[in-house]
């Protein structure tokens, strides 16, 4: 298979859901860099951005890509399960399968920054250990409601159309349709801020948007509303971390960035110009150059802690 392929693999979830994962690099990488795409999106979100990494990178670094339930090549489950904690325990599932050993650092955009959090929350004792650095694209620690597009939504407008999706399957698929037509160009505008994109980020953009299904995108909804996870940023006060988003997002505007900076001691905070929401895709080269600062800051924060502890 090619490099541009990956090695592909089937995780299982602990409650039997496969999770579908991309492995780049050579296994005896000395770090493994793992990426948590957004809602409704799935790992060639990060497609752009893994060229210019795979370039940079070659075999040094190992690279693990992932769906996360209900989302690209992994398989759908009970709605019940989507929720931000879940795709936390699916991102250890993965861990132990793919990287079961030696340093990683977390790479995370919009719901998957969230999903890190609350990993941070549910395994405490990786953080600092397993978890050498940890990245946080266009994501928040809780507020989703307060700034942004999120202002639109509200817990009963969620519930109706989480109830019409279940009881009508067929009839909110063709909605659907007719939704990405209507609202596409909005969607496409709040994704992509205010640069001139090229047609083919754009396209991609779209076109991965389109792909999940109306029980996905409906069933996180919730979890995304009522997601709070700011007394967990104390645990991660020290690690290397890089927060990045763009000042044009408006899905998670930037001030949710400039928010976790600052609760984040060793935080480096990251603002693309005129970048929305789709930051990964449409400013990719910018994007990687800040990852490979992360991973540098990371190895070198291992290389001291190895020296104390010789």
């Amino acid at each position: 298979m090619s490099n541009t392929e990956g090695r592909r693999a089937t995780v299982t979830a602990d409650d039997g859901t496969p999770i579908a994962v991309r492995v780049f690099g050579a296994d005896t990488a000395a770090l493994t860099v793992v990426f948590a795409h957004g809602h409704c999106l799935h790992t060639e979100s990060w497609s752009f951005l893994r060229e210019h990494l795979l370039r940079q990178w070659e075999t040094e670094v190992r690279m693990v890509f992932y769906d996360h339930r209900g989302h690209g090549e992994s398989g759908h489950a009970d709605p019940a399960t989507y929720t931000i904690d879940q795709l936390a325990t699916d991102l250890d599932a993965v861990l132990r399968a793919v990287a079961p050993t030696g340093p990683v650092v977390l790479i995370g955009h919009s719901m998957g920054a969230m999903a890190l959090l609350a990993y941070a929350r549910l395994f405490p004792a990786a953080i600092g250990e397993r978890i050498a650095g940890i990245g946080l694209i266009a994501g928040a620690a809780g507020g989703l409601t307060e700034v942004g597009l999120g202002r639109l939504l509200n817990r009963h407008a969620v519930a109706s159309l989480q109830r019409a999706v279940v009881r009508a399957p067929r009839m909110m698929h063709a909605s659907k349709r007719l939704s990405r037509w209507v609202f596409g160009p909005l969607i496409r505008e709040a994704s992509t801020g205010t640069r001139r994109v090229d047609p083919r980020v754009a396209a991609i953009a779209m076109a991965v948007l389109g792909e999940t299904s109306l029980l996905t995108m409906a069933g996180f909804l919730s979890s995304l509303l009522t997601f709070d996870e700011a007394r967990t940023l104390p645990r991660l006060s020290t690690l290397p971390t890089l927060v990045l988003a763009g000042t044009a997002d408006l899905m998670v505007p930037f001030t949710h960035s400039v928010v976790l900076a600052s609760q984040l001691r060793a935080a480096e905070l990251v603002r693309i110009e005129g970048a929305g929401h789709s930051v990964i895709l449409e400013s990719a080269e910018e994007v990687a150059a800040s990852i490979a600062g992360l991973v540098e800051r990371a190895t070198a924060g291992l290389r001291a802690h190895y020296a104390v502890a010789g």
